[in-house]
């Protein structure tokens, strides 16, 4: 099954659990009909319910921002494949926003992703399922309200007029008035929406908005939407390295970010996250598949040794040992590794 962009999506045999997003995938011609009866084998993988998110979201906003009402139950399914995923394999799923950047479009994945971080949160601090999945509802429609030209803010290296810049400050009210006109009367959902560029200081948009006005979960969503943004790689600057955009965000929280929530975040992905490439003290090179006892002691596989030759077989380090600790973290470039997720994660993360 294969994406628009022609990018593999899932491996014949995988279970699509959801009769709305078989009935999406066959309208837009990703699958056949005869392909419908093929889907029942594989065991379930967090990245190919990721990728079939993506799918599932680039349709729904298409629907959305024209202003069709059937939208909501492919949002509905796309959020549950968001919450599926992290269930079946959360270190999966948040790996994927530093590792599957490939996996479609900005504008789309990045409503993914920011949704990933947030649902992340959310449990973290005990909200209900009902908050927690209007949570995930806002990140991936928090940008609906600039949906047309999204991607080409996304891959332009040049400053934007200032036609673009008020049409970006007036996105998160488009969006809620394009929720509205489908029929979502959500308010944590709209609220979310509208709120998620606001500031602690009131110095965000569109409403200039100060913290005692600012709803949690649209802190929360603020976060994940910033997080997501910084580790991703623009036409205009390189992705910031994971735990340099937590140290970035960490840094503003006296004046635009709810100091507390940003240190949940951290706490969450600690200051390694999971799918960071890291270098060892030993000189190994390798990623991150899993958060450890402590925040500074994650579990990682090395896949070069200190010679920068490949290793026949990935090898678990414990990074609370002197010889193994970490000394610096790496963008891919740096680390210069080819992989599939499968061979770190196993059967979650296969396509």
């Amino acid at each position: 099954m294969y994406g628009e962009g022609g990018g593999l999506l899932v491996k014949k045999g995988h279970l699509i659990a959801s009769a709305h997003l078989i009935e999406m995938l066959v309208e837009r011609g990703f699958i056949g009909d005869d392909g419908v009866a093929a889907v029942h084998a594989q065991p379930p993988s967090a990245l190919r319910m990721l990728n079939l998110a993506h799918a599932g979201l680039r349709a729904a906003l298409a629907q959305l921002a024209l202003g069709q009402a059937d939208c909501l139950p492919k949002l509905d399914e796309v959020a549950k494949l968001v919450e599926d995923a992290m269930d079946l394999d959360q270190d999966v799923a948040l790996a994927c926003i530093l590792l599957n950047q490939a996996g479609g479009d900005y504008a789309i994945r990045h409503g993914v992703d920011s949704a990933s971080v947030a649902l992340l949160m959310a449990r973290a601090l005990k909200r209900t399922p009902a908050q927690a999945r209007s949570l995930v509802l806002a990140a991936l429609t928090m940008n609906v309200g600039m949906l047309r030209d999204h991607q080409r803010f996304h891959d332009t290296g040049a400053a934007l007029p200032a036609a673009d810049l008020a049409y970006i400050r007036a996105h998160p009210q488009a969006g809620v008035a394009l929720l509205r006109a489908v029929g979502v009367a959500d308010e944590p959902w709209l609220a979310c929406v509208l709120q998620h560029h606001e500031n602690e200081d009131g110095s965000g948009y569109p409403l200039a908005t100060v913290a005692a006005g600012i709803g949690i979960d649209a802190h929360i969503l603020m976060l994940a939407d910033r997080y997501c943004a910084r580790v991703s790689a623009r036409a205009y600057r390189k992705a910031m390295l994971p735990n340099a955009a937590l140290r970035d965000i960490l840094l503003q929280g006296k004046e635009t970010v709810d100091a507390q929530l940003a240190s949940v975040l951290l706490h969450q992905l600690g200051i390694y996250p999971t799918g960071a490439f890291v270098k060892l003290l030993d000189g190994e090179i390798g990623v991150v598949t899993r958060q450890g006892a402590s925040a500074t002691t994650p579990h990682v596989l090395s896949l070069l040794n200190a010679w920068g030759t490949r290793l026949d077989v990935p090898l678990r380090r414990d990074t609370k040992t002197e010889r193994h600790a970490i000394r610096e973290v790496l963008s891919a470039q740096q680390a210069g590794l080819t992989f599939r997720l499968e061979q770190l994660w196993g059967c979650g993360a296969s396509l």
